[in-house]
């Protein structure tokens, strides 16, 4: 198995953590990365990144059945209106395509907040930066990688 940036800098830090790959050549959602990996689709989490009307890039990661609420999320980075940022924007903000971003090694980091529900888990499932590729970990361990805080962000 290619290790991917973000297992490679667990790997570095000595971060327990859990690898899933599975086989995929495309996005898929959340619920359906939960059900390849028989996972518990509340603790299988999506990656996504918003940009305020400040332009300030935010990033926001919630379960797989979940929504972003995008009025709470702005309310949690203390924003008027932010939106979801274009696909075509992603990679070259940063470095990951759609379906494979992960709150670990982005280009450069942007505040982040997890919903709240993250902390009903033990660990959670989320994108190891590549499509195909899961990691799962506590938020305690993901708390040595990045910095993050917890809101109700979801609809």
């Amino acid at each position: 198995m290619e290790k991917t940036n973000v297992m490679r800098i667990l790997d570095q830090k000595k971060i327990a953590h859990k690898e899933y790959v599975y086989p995929c050549e495309k996005a898929i959602s959340g619920m359906e990365i939960a059900t390849v990996l028989g996972q518990n689709p509340n603790q299988v989490f999506k990656t996504l990144v918003t940009v305020a009307a400040s332009k300030k890039n935010y990033v926001f990661v919630v379960p797989a059945p979940c929504e972003l609420d995008l009025k709470a999320a702005a309310k949690a980075v203390g924003e008027k209106k932010i939106e979801m940022l274009k696909s075509k924007e992603l990679l070259p903000l940063t470095g990951y395509v759609h379906g494979g971003c992960s709150p670990i090694g982005m280009k450069k980091f942007f505040t982040t907040v997890i919903d709240e529900s993250a902390k009903n888990f033990d660990s959670i499932i989320f994108s190891a930066g590549k499509i195909g590729c899961q990691v799962e970990m506590s938020l305690e361990n993901l708390s040595k990688v990045i910095k993050f805080y917890t809101a109700e962000i979801c609809i």
